[in-house]
């Protein structure tokens, strides 16, 4: 695995909105919705005749004199198809590069050893995010995890691994696969993203897929519409009363094992504190301990 040390200098992303590409009038007002990261979707937002307007939109958009706000990624069409390709070329010959490439239906670590060298060859300090959203994905989700320095996060893709499956796009049925990536991303030492809550009009399915996406292991959480941006970070930001928590349970294993709140604490429960104080963008010299 090549070590990598560009990329973006911006905090942990919570939240990662999809934006299709065909419509670059929504780029604005997308950023505005306080979303950490904005997708512009090449792939499945994007009919395959309007592919190429979709790719000039993004380009256009990637090189233009604005780049404050949330950080940019593209979603390329997958590798192995000819309009993966040509997506892949037409970034690597942008001047202006993405923070983010998202490289969807990720089932080969060839794959994503190949795109860091294409990367590396240009200069680009593009970070890359696999989708894992196949039952091969699933099951060379450890080896993508692995495959490059370069990779910042696995992101768990709903629909289609149901449809792989034969599966219901819901919690219950999607709950091993989702653990696999988490599992994946955890072992190699990146982050996982949960996919985006499908029911727009239902706040109280996007807060129960919050909670039992935290609770699974996820950092964050993909979108598909504005309006889920502000529960979505509010879920993935530590609480002043979290950072209290973990504070108490450091300085209490600096003692050795200890009890705090009537919970006994030792190393892996340490573990889980540094983590949170991270998130919450703590000073590492007090983390590192």
């Amino acid at each position: 695995m090549t070590t990598f040390d560009g990329g973006p200098s911006r905090s942990q992303p919570r939240s990662w909105l999809f934006t299709p590409a065909m419509r670059p009038d929504r780029f604005d007002a997308a950023g505005r919705a306080g979303a950490d990261v904005l997708i512009m979707d090449l792939e499945d937002a994007v009919a395959p005749r309007d592919k190429d307007v979709a790719r000039a939109n993004a380009l256009a958009a990637l090189a233009g004199e604005q780049r404050s706000g949330p950080a940019l990624a593209l979603r390329v069409n997958a590798l192995r198809t000819p309009t993966g390709l040509a997506d892949v070329l037409a970034v690597l010959q942008q001047r202006a590069q993405p923070d983010y490439l998202v490289v969807p239906k990720a089932e080969s670590a060839d794959e994503l050893s190949l795109l860091d060298d294409l990367l590396s060859a240009v200069g680009s300090p593009a970070r890359l995010v696999a989708l894992i959203e196949s039952a091969p994905g699933l099951g060379a989700a450890a080896a993508v995890a692995r495959s490059t320095g370069r990779l910042a996060a696995l992101m768990f893709g709903a629909a289609d691994c149901a449809a792989d499956l034969g599966a219901a796009i819901a919690w219950e049925p999607l709950l091993f696969s989702r653990a696999q990536v988490v599992a994946a991303a955890a072992t190699a030492g990146i982050e996982a993203i949960d996919a985006p809550c499908f029911a727009l009009r239902d706040p109280a399915a996007l807060k129960a897929e919050l909670t039992a996406s935290r609770a699974l292991g996820f950092a964050s959480k993909a979108a598909i519409h504005p309006s889920q941006v502000a529960a979505i970070n509010a879920a993935f930001t530590p609480t002043n009363d979290q950072v209290a928590w973990a504070r108490r349970i450091l300085d209490e294993n600096d003692k050795g094992i200890g009890v705090v709140d009537g919970q006994m604490i030792d190393e892996a429960v340490a573990r889980k504190a540094r983590r949170l104080l991270r998130k919450a963008g703590v000073m590492p010299d007090y983390v590192s301990r």
